[in-house]
């Protein structure tokens, strides 16, 4: 995998309040990578769904990532994708999405209230693709450097009106299909879980001891809360290369698999306007993506998204000084810019053009051929 060093130069103008600047000096990098569109050459109809969500990550976040890596010339991972388009992003009541709005939209396709997980905005149930798809045989996994419970992958398990209810969020995992869920949030399954029908591991190392494969649920607790990478947890790319060979071997009688990975500290260093936390950040969701770049290219049935749930920051990139780039954050909170998505793999002609954010979950659907799936019992 590719690693980078990052180079940034800090220099603040003002302390950002809204309506206030940080400025940061970041510069450019030399490792390019050239641009070289990935081949369309796939059946037309997906079996697996990989979806990467970078949370907070607009276009200027992916400019920023790519510039600070090999300057104008170079792509990141899912820049050589065939396919891109434009997803507008708004919540039910506002202009302004929060996580759990936006990832209800993935999830089941409806707009709904900020802070909501997977009801409508009247507290209404709303199926989720994994609770869809486990009827038709497929399995799921989660995978966030945030808490497992945090808004975006709560989405695709819980439905509740509130993503502040972590406990009740964390029992509601429990109580799922979910497959394998790799992330943060120990103590919301506080007292331990005494479910025998899930393998629970909390240390990075046990990721690669024995076979996970041998378990029919895995759950991977690797912080309290967060990922604190000052602890050096497990990185996106590892639980994502785990969750995908759970999955890959688990769904060998299986019809196919669905795995979410979020990238989530994106967002958390958009709220604080640090590009020195946010670079390495995007430089491992970057990394995971390559990952399952190549195992779509063996594979040749998985179809994967690349998107983002809103931008942070309200991050601006201006004119160079020499070989630097102004960043500026005018906002600690999230943006009203849209994200876009990006698509390789069979189906990936679906998500071209300018789309609401709940067509996403349309169009995951219609590339699985959802409509004409047999439910099969998954034998695993």
């Amino acid at each position: 995998m590719k690693k980078y060093l990052l180079l940034v130069g800090v220099f603040i103008l003002t302390s950002c309040q809204d309506g206030a600047v940080v400025e940061e000096a970041v510069l450019i990098g030399t490792k390019t990578n050239a641009a070289q569109t990935l081949e369309q050459n796939f059946n037309n109809k997906a079996k697996n769904i990989i979806l990467f969500i970078g949370d907070g990550m607009g276009p200027n976040q992916v400019a920023l990532a790519r510039l600070a890596v090999g300057g104008a010339n170079h792509r990141l991972s899912f820049e050589n994708f065939p396919v891109t388009g434009i997803v507008l992003n708004h919540s039910a009541q506002n202009l302004y999405t929060d996580s759990a709005a936006s990832a209800t939209t993935w999830a089941a396709g409806v707009k709904t209230k900020n802070g909501y997980l997977s009801v409508d905005p009247d507290n209404k149930f709303l199926p989720t693709i994994p609770e869809l798809l486990s009827t038709k045989g497929y399995l799921t996994g989660l995978v966030a450097t945030s808490s497992i419970t945090h808004a975006t992958p709560a989405a695709f398990y819980a439905h509740i009106n509130s993503r502040s209810k972590h406990k009740k969020i964390a029992q509601m995992l429990v109580e799922s299909d979910i497959a394998i869920a790799l992330g943060g949030g120990s103590e919301f399954f506080k007292p331990p879980l005494s479910d025998q029908a899930i393998h629970i591991i909390d240390n990075g190392n046990s990721l690669d001891e024995g076979n996970l494969t041998q378990h029919a649920r895995v759950l991977g607790l690797f912080g309290e809360d967060g990922l604190d990478r000052r602890l050096s947890p497990p990185t996106q790319l590892k639980m994502t290369e785990k969750a995908l060979d759970f999955l890959d071997l688990k769904t060998l009688n299986c019809p196919g698999f669905f795995l979410m990975s979020e990238g989530s500290q994106i967002d958390w260093a958009g709220h604080d306007n640090n590009v020195q936390y946010m670079l390495p950040e995007f430089a491992d969701f970057d990394d995971s993506v390559a990952a399952a770049i190549e195992f779509a290219k063996n594979d040749k049935e998985t179809l994967i998204l690349v998107t983002a749930d809103h931008a942070t920051g309200g991050l601006v990139l201006q004119k160079p000084k020499g070989s630097s780039i102004r960043a500026q954050w005018t906002t600690t909170s999230h943006d009203l810019s849209h994200v876009n998505v990006y698509a390789y793999g069979p189906g990936a002609d679906l998500f071209s053009g300018v789309m609401d954010n709940t067509e996403i979950f349309d169009r995951i659907l219609l590339a699985l051929d959802y409509q004409n799936l047999d439910s099969e019992n998954c034998a695993n």
